[in-house]
Order: structure tokens, then sequence, then C-alpha cells
């Protein structure tokens, strides 16, 4: 199994006919992903020949759910608009949208984020790399070819931090790879993530990636603590930061000890969770652990 995108997953993207969508189309295409269409009201009727693979373009995504039976939307267009693309999914009765767009104003997040939990849609991001089931399905801008499947499941706010944590984890494998975003207000968040791998027969492992700012991540080690049984290891992004300064795509400001990636590790670590102080060490803690070598402060 894997979380929220697997094989069977029929993928739509809105904004594919521009030049970052149909770009990533035709490395999701590559990956397996079944992309059974594109959205844009002014060329709908057309098709998009991608790599031989012919993906004809919708005027609507619920005319592309209709005609196509998909379950998920990718979506690539700019800030402006992205609010009324994501409006639309959900109203369209879209179970997953995943928001590629950075710089989407805040207020718009909000608004439709609200909007598509009240209609069931779960949103993944925004400004996210999307998120990868190796081997059955990638809907974003994760690279395919970096990792492979296997038991770890990864839930993380940054992207480049999930690219490298799959590749440090190459030849472990990953159940499934989601990228929450590291703006402000996200659509799904770390829990959410760890409630679904919890629930996952094929996840054995959980790792968790946050970053300074906010308090997402006590909230998860709080809830790992109480729900979680499954090991978790995580990496905190930001312990070299000054305090008192917006840094990032977060757009996290650190005051005083709240926000820290120390005051961060220390929740998670009371939480039973191993915290790697760099990304290489996290990932020796997830080996240690899954070959059954694992003893506390030996990797930190």
């Amino acid at each position: 199994m894997a979380i929220y995108l697997t094989e069977e997953s029929r993928v739509l993207v809105q904004g594919m006919t521009g030049a970052e969508g149909m770009r990533h189309t035709r490395r999701m295409l590559a990956a397996g992903t079944d992309v059974v269409g594109g959205v844009n009201p002014r060329k709908a009727g057309h098709t998009v020949t991608l790599d031989e693979r012919a993906v004809p373009v919708f005027g609507s995504v619920r005319e592309g759910i209709e005609r196509t039976g998909a379950d998920v939307t990718v979506v690539f267009v700019p800030p402006a608009f992205a609010k009324a693309a994501v409006l639309e999914a959900a109203d369209a009765g879209i179970g997953l949208a995943v928001v590629i767009t950075e710089g989407i104003p805040v207020h718009d997040t909000v608004a439709f984020t609200a909007y598509a939990r009240s209609r069931g849609t779960r949103i993944i991001g925004p400004n996210c790399p999307g998120l990868i089931s190796p081997g059955r399905s990638n809907a974003g801008i994760i690279p395919p070819d970096i990792t492979r499947p296997g038991p770890v499941g990864l839930v993380s706010k940054s992207g480049t931090l999930t690219y490298q944590l799959m590749h440090e984890l190459r030849d472990t494998g990953f159940s499934t790879c989601v990228g929450i975003g590291g703006d402000p207000v996200a659509g799904t968040s770390h829990i959410d993530c760890l409630a679904a791998f919890q629930d996952d027969p094929d996840t054995e492992l959980i790792v968790l990636i946050g970053e300074i700012g906010g308090d997402a991540e006590e909230r998860a080690a709080a809830y790992i603590r109480d729900h979680v049984t499954k090991p978790v290891v995580a990496y905190v992004a930001g312990f070299t930061a000054p305090e008192g300064r917006t840094m990032g795509h977060a757009g996290a400001i650190v005051s005083g000890s709240s926000g820290t990636a120390r005051a961060k590790k220390q929740a998670l670590e009371a939480a039973g969770v191993r915290v790697g102080a760099t990304p290489t060490r996290a990932a020796r803690h997830v080996l240690a652990v899954l070959g059954g070598t694992a003893h506390d402060g030996a990797l930190a």
C-alpha cells in the first residue's frame, strides 16, 4: 500500500499546457503515473503528445472527472489563479489536490484550504514538491529516479530535504514521500501524514522533517507520543538560524525559545523520536532502527 497516492490514482494536471506543466507532466508519465488529462478552458478539445503519449485537454476539472474518472489533480497555475483552480477542483469533487504553486497570498490559501476541507478534498501544499509513492505514482515535481519502493514513510516541510533524505535512503526505499510545503498555512499537516502512515501496513518507520518557526513539530510530537506506535526519526532544519528574523520559505519568525530547532528537537525526543543533528545522521538513525542496532544517543 501507500498513502494518498497509489498505482490506481488517475491524475489531472491543471496548467498542463504551460511550460512547467508540460515538463513535469512528462516526468510524471515517465514515472508511471496515470495522467489522464490536462485542464485548460482555452485549449479544451486539444490533445497534447508527450513522449508518444496522447493526453487530452479538458475545459474544466468536472469534465475531466466525468470523462476519465480522475481522483487527483496537480495544480501548476500561477499564484493569482491558484485559488480559483483549487475551488474549481473541490467543487468538482476531486479527492486530492496537489498544489505546487508558490507565492500564493496567505488569505487565498486560508480560503481554499477551508473550502476544500468542507467539500472533502485533501490539499497537499501549497508551495510544495508534491508526493510520490515510488514504483506506483508521482504527483508533482519530486524526482522519481532517486529512490525505490520500501518501508519508510516520509513527511517533510522542505522540498530540498525531501530529496536529500530520499537519496540518502535510496537503497532502503519508501512507501510514500509527502512534501507538505513550508507556507504558514498548509492543507495537510505532519499529523495528518503521521496518522496515515501509522495505518499503512507497508510503512514500518516514519521520517519527519521539520523547520524552525511555528509549533507544528511540537504538536506532531504530542501526537506521536499519544498515537504512533511505529518508530519515528526526525530532522529539524534551522539550528544555526538567528532569532527574531523571518527566514526561508517557511515565513517563520523565531522569538525567544518558541519555534527554535532546539525546542522542537527537545519536544520530539521527549516523545521518543530519534532526532538527527544533520540529514545524514537522521538517515543513519533510520538504518540503525531498521537493522535492529539502534540505541539512544548513539547517532545524534
